[in-house]
């Protein structure tokens, strides 16, 4: 890797979405052109890495090989254009990046805070671009607008931006805030617990949303909703809305056998264990909202 690219890769977060500047039409076009600008490449939901600690590798635009769907992503401290060149996760590899290619479930947590923001809205906004090249109304072609933020189809003029779908997660405790709620999805093989989670459906509001999910699949009601935090999740291109409940009657508690196999409530001695990587059961990562709002429980237990 050259001098160069080992600086742009430290410098490549974007802390200014500078989102204003979208509507020039010539944006994308003055940012490729100029020698300053950091380039993200993303694969699907992979970024290029630069070499050493995981860190994000920026490039100058000119080094993008191939056809790329490009985005601004913003600009650095220092004012420099950050771009997202995005290739199809099916695509060959467009380069062989020093530190290799992962994506937000194995770095969110190990970037700086604006660089792994600047990975999750790359490879949000990258899987979009690549993914949604046609109109869905008529199947015309949909042309780039605003930096990548938009599309405008070709045949019918209808306009089109990157979908991002809310869903809910809830940590759910009993009254006394001495047990939390934890269910095991099918997917999961059993292991690992976490807290229940669902997309919102049309129509609904999120109080709406938590009570349907968390009756379908552990059997509990809820009362003292609390909102906690949200996180940005491309996986595919959620916005999870974190919460904090209180079982009205912790007994009522039973898995749906469908969707989240095994259920149980758990004592913080359970988890301080867990999170330690002791005893039988696995937690989400620290990248997770989920493994945020454990910890969170959990933490009270020292105050």
């Amino acid at each position: 890797m050259s001098r160069h690219e080992a600086s742009a890769a430290q410098r490549v977060a974007a802390t200014d979405r500078a989102a204003a500047e979208r509507d020039d039409p010539k944006l994308l076009d003055g940012a490729r052109a100029d020698g300053a600008t950091r380039v993200v490449v993303v694969r699907g939901a992979h970024a290029a890495l630069a070499e050493g600690s995981p860190r994000l590798l920026g490039i100058a635009p000119s080094d993008v090989p191939g056809d790329a769907e490009w985005g601004f992503l913003g600009r650095t401290a220092d004012g420099a254009a950050v771009l997202v060149a995005a290739f199809d996760a099916s695509a060959a590899e467009p380069l062989d990046p020093p530190g290799g290619w992962a994506g937000p479930r194995e770095l969110a947590a190990e970037l700086d805070p604006a660089e792994a923001d600047t990975l999750v809205v790359a490879v949000s906004l990258g899987r979009w671009l690549t993914g949604h090249r046609f109109c869905p109304t008529c199947g015309g072609r949909a042309i780039l607008r605003q930096a990548g933020w938009s599309r405008r189809c070709e045949a019918c003029g209808r306009d089109h931006f990157p979908r991002n779908d809310p869903a809910v997660i809830v940590a759910i405790t009993d009254a006394e805030r001495r047990r939390i709620l934890l269910g095991a999805n099918v997917n999961w093989r059993g292991r690992m617990h976490s807290c229940f989670a669902g997309f919102v459906e049309a129509g609904e509001s999120l109080e709406t949303a938590i009570h349907r999910e968390i009756c379908e699949e552990a059997g509990v009601r809820l009362t003292g909703l609390r909102y906690s935090a949200s996180q940005p999740w491309p996986y595919p291109h959620s916005l999870m809305l974190g919460f904090e409940a209180t079982a009205v009657d912790p007994d009522e508690a039973r898995a749906d056998g469908a969707e989240i196999v095994s259920l149980r409530w758990f004592t913080r001695a359970e988890i301080g264990a867990a999170l330690e990587g002791r005893g039988e059961v696995g937690l989400p990562g620290p990248a997770s909202i989920a493994h945020r709002l454990i910890r969170d429980w959990f933490e009270e237990g020292d105050a």
